[in-house]
């Protein structure tokens, strides 16, 4: 299942957008793409029935982890990019 991901940096100067994409086997992958041009990915796996974790690697050498909460159609997340905080909503 893939579903429309949008989120920001908290500190409002780059917003993203993107997909997330989920498999049968409790795994995926977002892709997101900001307004200032860099691109984000991340693999994620569900550890426990709502609740996934990743880690994202983005074009300008910057990475961060990032974890979220999902009903299985929608959900919320947040996380850190090079150490700043972001969050993000999926669905």
């Amino acid at each position: 299942m893939t579903l429309p991901v949008a989120g920001q940096m908290e500190s409002g100067t780059e917003s993203f957008s993107g997909t997330a994409t989920g498999y049968m086997d409790g795994g995926g992958n977002l892709s997101l793409v900001s307004n200032k041009g860099r691109t984000c990915t991340g693999n994620f796996v569900y550890v426990t029935g709502r609740n996934g974790e990743g880690v994202f690697t983005c074009s300008d050498g910057s990475s961060g982890p990032f974890k979220f909460v999902s009903t299985g159609t929608r959900g919320t997340g947040t996380g850190t990019i090079g150490g700043a905080p972001f969050t993000f909503t999926f669905g």
